[in-house]
């Protein structure tokens, strides 16, 4: 993440988990869009905001041993986090640096990866993307995969959580944020001089899994420090995250997903 906007997601164990569940569909949903950007076994990958590590490590065993993964992470927390999700995997590396500058070799990666980062750098989208373009080698391929927020949903719906929700995305709006920057993708690579070869926006419909919490719950200390929520409102939200993880009928969920590729030419 960009050192100018502090993150506000605590990786607690359950952001974690989070985060490995959200691995686990992007490598089922996108394994055809991994391969035709060139994430192949002995390709160079870079994993920019790689956060805990759960995509790098995919990443990493599908270049194999002869294949090379970086990943980057501003967050000390996150990188050594990171470190020890893939420290059995020799063509691993993780890195301490910014998503808009990274420290990593310009020109060096067949595909750099950056995953729900500029969703959380508002103002900096640009900058950041003309980065990964630099990174990229001739014929390389930026991959970027971010939110639109705004198309997510949840049935039934309880009021409790819908309010949790609609906190959030008052406060990361009120931060600068863009929590539908996965509209802008195409538009975000195109300006850093990418050919745009593959732009799509979905994701899975899935029961919400028992003990996994929404990023929103991971930033409810961020919003109670900002004014935006109380500890009362915490405590209302977590009375109605148990009560859905009680439930004897798991919620439907969904958060459309933006997958975007920009080729260097």
């Amino acid at each position: 993440m960009a050192a100018t906007t502090t993150y506000a997601l605590a990786l607690s164990p359950e952001e974690r988990a989070r985060y490995r569940m959200m691995a686990s569909i992007a490598h089922a949903d996108e394994r055809d869009a991994w391969s035709a950007a060139g994430i192949l076994p002995g390709a160079t990958v870079a994993d920019v905001g790689c956060g805990p590590g759960a995509v790098l490590r995919r990443l990493a065993e599908a270049v194999g041993p002869l294949g090379r993964a970086d990943g980057v992470d501003v967050a000390d927390e996150a990188v050594a986090a990171a470190a020890a999700e893939v420290g059995d995997l020799p063509q691993a590396a993780v890195h301490r640096g910014e998503a808009g500058a990274t420290g990593l070799p310009t020109g060096a990666y067949d595909v750099v990866m950056c995953r729900h980062v500029l969703a959380h750098n508002g103002g900096h989208e640009q900058r950041i993307v003309a980065h990964l373009a630099d990174l990229a080698r001739p014929g390389g391929a930026v991959y970027l995969v971010d939110v639109d927020a705004p198309s997510a949903w949840i049935e039934p719906q309880d009021p409790d959580l819908a309010d949790l929700t609609e906190r959030y995305r008052r406060f990361q709006s009120g931060r600068g944020n863009d929590m539908a920057v996965g509209r802008r993708l195409g538009v975000l690579l195109a300006g850093a001089g990418l050919a745009v070869e593959r732009y799509t926006c979905g994701g899975s419909v899935l029961r919400l899994p028992v003990g996994v919490r929404p990023p929103a719950w991971a930033a409810r200390e961020v919003m109670v420090a900002a004014g935006v929520a109380t500890v009362a409102d915490v405590t209302r939200w977590e009375a109605a995250l148990l009560r859905a993880d009680g439930a004897a009928v798991r919620p439907w969920g969904a958060l459309p997903m933006c997958v975007a590729v920009g080729r260097a030419v």
